[in-house]
């Protein structure tokens, strides 16, 4: 019998008929960015919060989060906020969510225990209510009523949701597979998703990141086998470089070094959390004794440790790429050592990821990854398995969720496949208000939607201008002019000073700056110093002048800026 949670009572509603409105404000044409609200008369709860990683052209920009003005346009409706499971591209972005909507969060434990650490980092514990959920529980929200659903992913406690609504149920999948696992309580609960299916299903929103790849995902026992005997056959130190979510994976790492007798040590700040949180939660269990800490790395033959890291998508400033470039202060790149980055190349980061191998290459070390070993599986269905979600739930509508434009194509045909009629397949985008009414589903109006970039603190601040300029920047270089004026004569009394930044060695160009510097000269006697407004005349002259003087002489287009004042 499932257990039941009561958080709202059911409404008395008034009279006439509402309409059930699905509203993806993310994750609907690109990978992250995952958001969806649920919306029937006066209550909306929302699925999922997530951000996704800057594109290459995002220069400086540390990641991107949904635009949440409809949200905070109707924050007196909304009643929670319901999380899957915790990866960042479905959890990133909610305390930016919780700084203007004070709603409960609803979530299994590991889900709750990464997202309480995130709410610290940004002091919203103390206004933030936290309510752990589990599978086969069901929540009341106004007129919904949710039913959680075990799912198999690359992280442990992750849940799909049925939805009962005034009209149906509505099956969100979550990031979801089907395959083999023998990592305990981590199977998806394939009879829960049958029973829905045989009560019928109005319709079924399903994850279509992996669509474009056939057949069923690889088991997580191969993934297993397949690191036990590369572990085996490691003449130094092991180092596993994995997403620091990925605790099925850390205990699959944990029982192979228990096997071959040899110690653990964690390294890697987001990977001795999820790993501390998993330990209280009783979801990753090492041996007594196995476990040491980075100040006893070197009590230990090297044939006797694995080390276990993050890093494996490239990142700058993670504990592999730090013993990569030789700046980690405990641990040195040895030539006996393994690297092993048991992660898939995320799109976006081959470049950032080859350089660390390179570099840990140059080091001497042997590296392995996905590309000349199987040491890794999606956490997302192939196309086998996604036909069988549909043929569990027997949806009589299909929206394909997560994913790029391309995804969710692929899926809605993939579904007519299936035998789902065309024309009960909504195929939307974000923003596009997906609605269920007396007279069936259609896609309606669209509400604001978009992505916000996060630039150290600023939210939003930074945008096309100013990516632009920074594009700009990174490719032409700036030129500076600094000059000033006698406020009565109108005579130049400094300058005209010319520095370039990014744009040109001065001792290599000789004449070109010094040619720039007689153009503005000439600039300046051309506008006699009667004239209104000279300065601003002045300089904008001279940025039109120049622009057009480097890309004559030497084909390029440098940002000019000058600094013109009057003493």
């Amino acid at each position: 019998m499932c257990a039941v949670l009561f958080w709202m009572p059911w409404p008395q509603h008034k009279s006439g008929v509402g309409v059930l409105k699905l509203i993806p404000l993310g994750g609907l044409g690109e990978i992250g960015l995952n958001m969806m609200a649920v919306e029937y008369r006066d209550t909306i709860f929302v699925i999922d919060v997530g951000l996704m990683f800057p594109e290459d052209y995002m220069l400086g920009v540390d990641y991107v989060i949904p635009d949440m003005t409809y949200l905070k346009q109707n924050v007196k409706k909304i009643a929670g906020i319901v999380l899957t499971h915790a990866h960042e591209d479905h959890i990133g972005a909610l305390p930016y969510l919780l700084k203007d909507v004070h709603a409960p969060v609803f979530g299994t434990p590991f889900t709750l225990g990464l997202v309480k650490h995130k709410l610290e980092e940004h002091d919203l514990m103390g206004a933030t209510a936290l309510h752990v959920i589990h599978p086969n529980e069901i929540l009341k929200i106004g007129p919904f009523a949710l039913e959680f659903i075990r799912v198999n992913h690359s992280v442990v406690d992750g849940v799909g949701i049925a939805i009962r609504t005034p009209y149906g149920t509505v099956v969100h999948t979550g990031d979801f597979k089907f395959s083999h696992t023998c990592i305990e309580g981590m199977a998806t609960d394939v009879s829960t998703f049958a029973r829905y299916g045989e009560e019928g299903v109005l319709a079924l929103l399903s994850d279509s990141t992996n669509v474009e790849s056939s057949g069923y995902t690889v088991s997580d026992c191969e993934i297993a086998e397949s690191l036990a005997i590369i572990c085996q056959r490691c003449p130094g130190r092991i180092i596993i470089a994995l997403f620091a979510s990925n605790v099925g994976r850390i205990q699959q790492i944990v029982e192979i070094a228990a096997k071959s007798g040899r110690k653990i040590l964690f390294n890697g700040r987001s990977i001795e959390v999820s790993v501390n949180i998993a330990k209280q939660l009783g979801y990753l269990r090492i041996p007594v004794g196995m476990e040491i800490e980075i100040d006893q790395i070197n009590l230990y033959p090297d044939d006797e440790t694995i080390i276990i890291t993050t890093g494996s998508q490239g990142e700058p400033m993670s504990a592999l790429a730090r013993m990569a470039n030789g700046s980690h202060r405990q641990i040195k790149i040895k030539t006996e050592d393994t690297v092993i980055l048991s992660s898939k190349f995320i799109p976006g980061n081959e470049k950032a990821i080859t350089n660390i191998i390179n570099d840990l290459f140059r080091c001497g070390a042997d590296v392995i990854y996905e590309k000349i070993a199987k040491i890794h599986v999606s956490g997302h269905a192939f196309q086998e398995e996604l036909k069988l979600m549909m043929r569990l739930t027997r949806p009589k509508y299909f929206i394909p969720i997560h994913g790029e434009y391309r995804h969710l194509v692929q899926h809605a045909r993939l579904a007519e496949k299936e035998d789902i009629a065309k024309e009960n397949i909504l195929l939307a985008r974000n923003g596009a208000v997906i609605t269920f009414g007396p007279q069936g589903a259609f896609i309606g109006e669209n509400v604001t939607t978009g992505r916000l970039l996060i630039d150290g603190k600023g939210v939003g601040d930074v945008g096309r201008s100013v990516l632009k300029e920074r594009r700009m920047l990174s490719e032409e270089g700036m030129v500076v002019v600094n000059m000033a004026f006698d406020e009565d004569t109108g005579v130049i009394i400094y300058g005209p000073d010319v520095v370039s930044k990014g744009f040109v060695f001065e001792t290599e160009t000789g004449h070109l700056l010094d040619d720039a510097q007689c153009v503005i000269l000439e600039i300046v006697e051309d506008v006699p110093p009667e004239v209104p407004n000279r300065t601003d005349i002045i300089r904008g002259r001279i940025q039109s002048a120049l622009r057009q003087y480097f890309f004559f002489t030497i084909g390029r287009r440098p940002v000019i800026m000058p600094f013109i004042v009057e003493v």
